[in-house]
């Protein structure tokens, strides 16, 4: 049985991603789907310590996009004074860094197929695909992924769904989930030639002193407010 630790959107919540690491279960990989930063207070810190984790696999997320681009067209105020912000304070090294990722990515693992996207397969970088996607869409997902296993990320919502021998799956956010919990959120896929598996876990962490650097960075308060309700 392989494990591999699946996290996406840590929206550069230093305090979060450490918990989260800390809390892993003994796992053989690592994936990353995207949205290093965006929206935290600690852009450099959190693209840093991904790349000491040295995951299988990083995708670029439409933040991750937006602060390498300049881009925040469709963003919410409040994203993209966020992204201006992080575009001042990152270092070129690690905007270097974000650039050099795609936002998808395919893997096998046990003779199974995995496919990886921030958004969906239809749009890797934007589209969302919620938990409450009908059963119909979902299955039209999977087979444009061509994979057996299709992890998402983007919602900031966990999602695990079961269709026969095939799964889709999003490990929900690290550092700004968005489900009413505010518990940072990762998933635990576990692989074997004879069944998948994928697992949503949750982690308490002190929010305060993150919502604190948001707020002393001059950052938008709602995204230091919200982080306490999980919204």
């Amino acid at each position: 049985m392989l494990k591999i630790a699946v996290i996406s959107d840590i929206h550069s919540n230093l305090e979060a991603f450490e918990a989260v690491i800390s809390s892993l279960p003994e796992h053989d990989e690592l994936v990353c789907l995207g949205d290093i930063v965006g929206y935290g207070p600690q852009p450099n810190e959190v693209v840093e310590r991904v790349r000491q984790l040295r995951p299988i696999a990083v995708l670029m997320g439409n933040h991750d996009y937006a602060v390498v681009t300049g881009y925040t067209e469709g963003f919410s105020a409040h994203a993209a004074e966020a992204i201006d912000w992080t575009r001042r304070k990152i270092s070129p090294e690690n905007q270097n860094y974000l650039a050099t990722l795609k936002p998808s990515a395919k893997l096998e693992r046990n003779r199974k197929s995995l496919a990886l996207f921030h958004g969906s397969p239809r749009e890797p970088l934007t589209e969302y695909v919620f938990p409450d996607t009908p059963q119909v869409t979902a299955r039209e997902l999977l087979t444009k992924g061509g994979a057996q296993i299709l992890l998402l990320g983007h919602t900031h919502m966990p999602m695990s769904y079961s269709y026969d021998s095939e799964i889709l799956g999003n490990p929900g956010s690290v550092g700004q989930p968005r489900d009413g919990d505010s518990r940072a959120s990762f998933g635990i896929l576990s692989v074997a030639e004879s069944a998948i598996t994928f697992e949503i876990r949750r982690v308490a962490y002190n929010v305060g002193p993150v919502a604190d650097k948001i707020i002393q960075a001059g950052l938008p308060r709602f995204l230091a407010d919200r982080l306490y309700s999980g919204t």
